[in-house]
């Protein structure tokens, strides 16, 4: 039998190997690893604005279909929960994770980590630079969709919605064939550089308390957003979250929100909510509600930037969780989808898109991406709950 192994299970690989290569081979063979990892990551700088442009216009056009209110309604619950998921995040962050990295540390990493500095040259160089900046690909992408969204909601046959269905197509396929499959080679370059200069072990212990806070944040939320369906539904929480369970796994295993809608869906009937609600809430949510992703990413980010004693006040991270909000609707619905989504706004926190930290919170994402996908899915149903309810006393009561 052939074995087939998992992202996740392919990043650890090369976190792994990464450290040997650093630890026991000669820098040689480091630079080596070091020059793809500088290739892939200047793709990377070229790929981004092609990507805000593919994912954000048509995940902006693709809203102007549903039905009128309870579009409005689901989108602004899904919104308001991944934001407040954020700051929730940042709040625990903020207070916990200080007393969980030494001082001393900081500053030893502070001085031999950073986007700016080269810890180990490599062989060449290719230059390779995006012909759209980030600022730029935002604007052209929220113009762009939103135009296409007041056409297609006008009842309009729209050429241009067909053209950027195709050209989404295309940056997923780029995605998923190139981008994804060589993500674990230069996770293993990075994580070698890392290795060869002797703090990997450090950022591996620090990280594996913080991955325990993930963990603890996730299941509070998705306890308060039960709680609020319980109280909305006049049923009891416990029973709902345990009609979950099936959906929750299948989360974990295949990392992917919309792979999971099928079961979502049922567990939604499950619930008791109406068969028009589950079929139209289910499916959108998967693209727009990312309240489990938004907990690992912010969570991770305040990690490296308390790691590198790099500012993380109120002020620098709000404005990222607002816009990953709406950035990460666009995140295809695959594994790494939301954090490749939100590599175009690490700049908004101090931190280089194709740089070693923006390498190193691909990793340390990703191996918490099946968790936060779960939550994500979970609170799905606690939405499709809340909406069932407007539904049946405000809609359907009328009809």
């Amino acid at each position: 039998m052939k074995l087939k192994l998992g992202l996740v299970s392919k990043l650890l690989v090369a976190i792994v190997l990464g450290i040997l290569i650093g630890k026991y081979t000669p820098l040689y063979v480091v630079r080596l690893f070091k020059t793809f990892s500088v290739f892939f990551g200047s793709f990377l700088s070229f790929f981004i604005p092609l990507m805000i442009v593919g994912f954000v216009v048509m995940g902006i056009a693709r809203l102007s279909s549903g039905a009128g209110k309870l579009l409005g309604l689901t989108t602004g619950i899904s919104y308001i929960s991944t934001i407040i998921a954020g700051l929730f995040s940042y709040t625990v962050a903020a207070n916990v994770y200080p007393r969980l990295i030494n001082s001393s540390l900081v500053e030893v990493l502070q001085s031999k980590i950073s986007d700016g500095k080269v810890l180990v040259n490599p062989y060449f160089t290719i230059p390779l630079k995006a012909f759209m900046d980030v600022t730029a690909a935002i604007v052209l992408a929220f113009m762009l969709g939103l135009t296409i969204s007041y056409i297609k909601s006008k009842n309009k046959e729209s050429s241009l919605f067909n053209v950027f269905d195709e050209y989404e197509k295309v940056i997923k396929l780029v995605l998923s064939k190139f981008i994804i499959p060589l993500l674990p080679i230069h996770i293993l370059g990075i994580f070698s550089e890392l290795a060869y200069t002797g703090q990997v072990f450090s950022i591996i212990s620090i990280f594996i308390k913080i991955y325990l806070c993930i963990f603890i944040i996730h299941y509070i939320y998705m306890l308060v957003m039960y709680f609020i369906a319980g109280s909305v539904s006049k049923k009891n929480p416990f029973k709902l979250m345990k009609n979950q369970i099936p959906a929750y796994l299948t989360a974990v295993g295949t990392q992917s929100s919309a792979a999971t809608i099928p079961v979502n869906a049922e567990v939604a009937l499950k619930n008791g909510v109406s068969k028009e609600v589950a079929n139209f809430v289910i499916p959108l949510c998967a693209t727009i509600h990312l309240s489990g992703s938004m907990i690992t990413l912010t969570s991770c980010i305040m990690g490296i930037l308390l790691m590198m004693g790099m500012p993380h006040s109120f002020g620098i991270i709000i404005p990222f969780i607002c816009m990953l909000g709406i950035a990460m609707v666009a995140a295809p619905g695959a594994p790494g989808g939301a954090v490749m989504s939100a590599l175009p706004f690490l700049y908004m926190v101090g931190i280089s898109s194709n740089g070693a930290l923006s390498t190193l919170l691909i990793a340390l994402y990703i191996t918490q991406d099946s968790f936060g996908t779960a939550i994500n899915v979970s609170g799905d149903n606690a939405i499709a709950i809340y909406v069932d309810e407007f539904y049946k006393k405000y809609i359907n009561k009328v009809n």
